[in-house]
């Protein structure tokens, strides 16, 4: 996927989850920010980041905050990207050769699962998670507590318990990793929850990405350790 209209700029401050302010050609500017999650290791007073040029020229905000450079390494902030990367790379045959339909949003049980797919007579459901966290080359989700993950990973595997093929796919929104594994010391009980899914057979996949200031693409699939 790609950004349009790209603008480098110094990270300040966040006066809370969904503003920031930043340095932009020499000026205070405050921009939206595409990531409600905490991100403290990556928006640090001084880092670089890459804002894209909103489209609405109505909004109060002119500028998206998309991208953050952590120690050399770019890693994307996008909540909206894991998705459209995972559809990209599905349409183009990388999930399935065989694939015949992938709808997005469609509910089971009491979920809204990010896709569900067909492939000859096999059928799936796949939820799609984003993940920003990154310490000596490993990453991990959530970076908060998440109880919607939790019920996403049980209705997954009652799924799977009802004849259909079920996968996490761990969008790792950066590139040069090692592996991925559930961060038990912030969420215990989503680490919990996984290490029950895939038991009951739910797939547990991450891929990493290429990352350039107005371009993502997934790329190779990165060790999990759970």
């Amino acid at each position: 996927m790609r950004y349009h209209d790209i603008h480098k700029a110094v990270f300040l401050s966040r006066p809370n989850r969904f503003i920031a302010r930043v340095l932009l050609d020499g000026e205070e500017t405050v921009v939206h920010v595409k990531n409600t999650g905490r991100c403290r290791e990556l928006l640090v007073p001084g880092c670089t980041v890459y804002l894209e040029r909103a489209g609405n020229p109505d909004r109060k905000t002119t500028f998206d905050l998309v991208t953050a450079e952590k120690g050399g390494r770019l890693v994307n902030m996008d909540t909206q990207a894991p998705n459209q990367l995972f559809r990209e790379w599905a349409e183009a045959g990388h999930f399935r050769a065989d694939l015949t339909l992938l709808r997005p949003e469609t509910v089971f049980g009491g979920s809204r699962f990010d896709f569900y797919w067909e492939a000859g007579e096999r059928k799936g459901f796949v939820e799609v998670k984003g993940c920003t966290l990154e310490k000596d080359g490993w990453t991990y989700f959530p970076d908060a507590p998440t109880e919607r993950g939790v019920k996403h990973l049980r209705e997954l595997t009652a799924a799977k318990g009802a004849g259909y093929d079920t996968a996490v796919f761990f969008v790792i929104q950066m590139a040069d990793v090692n592996g991925f594994s559930p961060n038990d010391r912030t969420h215990p009980a989503f680490g919990d929850a996984l290490r029950q899914a895939a038991e009951a057979g739910v797939k547990v996949l991450a891929y990493q990405c290429r990352v350039s200031p107005d371009e993502v693409t997934l790329t190779v699939p990165v060790a999990v350790r759970l």
